[in-house]
């Protein structure tokens, strides 16, 4: 039994959803997203939310039971709230600054990083140091975070780079002075 998918996803007021009969198009104050749907899920929507049902009781059909729903209610808060991931470039030197439609990274290479802004994506730089990626779409926000996190990740043994707000970092030890 589907724990996940057997949740009615609540529908707060100013989200106007639409169900097709291979998608569900949802749109709120945020934007406008589309959700698939899988092969033997249907939804309903109640007074209460929206409810979704799995046409038998394989496997794969409990499985996409939950994903399905995830899929859905995480395009509703998308589009009603939206979605956030804080990064924090740490190095002296390290730094970013917002060009227009590209954010420039100075991550102690030879050359500055140009980073371009995707659509339905807001990237704000605040002191330099601390990004704000946000959007209506959870799998793109976190997408997009993971890419400027790849630009320079964490050094295990300075713990320079960029990172997620709240990580938490093993530092190694370094080598030390071979004794004789």
């Amino acid at each position: 039994m589907s724990r996940v998918g057997n949740k009615i996803i609540p529908l707060p007021d100013g989200v106007k959803v639409n169900i097709l009969k291979d998608q569900v198009d949802v749109q709120g104050p945020k934007g406008e997203l589309s959700s698939p749907i899988p092969e033997g899920i249907t939804f309903k929507v109640t007074d209460d939310g929206i409810l979704t049902i799995r046409s038998s009781e394989s496997k794969r059909q409990k499985s996409f039971h939950g994903l399905a729903r995830s899929l859905l209610s995480n395009a509703i808060t998308g589009v009603n709230e939206g979605f956030k991931k804080e990064l924090d470039i740490v190095g002296i030197g390290y730094r970013a600054e917002n060009k227009g439609k590209m954010i420039v990274f100075n991550l102690g290479f030879s050359h500055p990083i140009e980073f371009s802004i995707p659509s339905g994506i807001n990237i704000d730089v605040e002191q330099q140091t601390h990004l704000i990626v946000s959007g209506a779409d959870k799998q793109k926000v976190g997408q997009i975070a993971a890419d400027i996190r790849s630009l320079r990740k964490p050094d295990p043994y300075k713990n320079k780079g960029v990172r997620y707000t709240g990580e938490k970092l093993k530092k190694k030890v370094g080598k030390t002075a071979a004794t004789v």
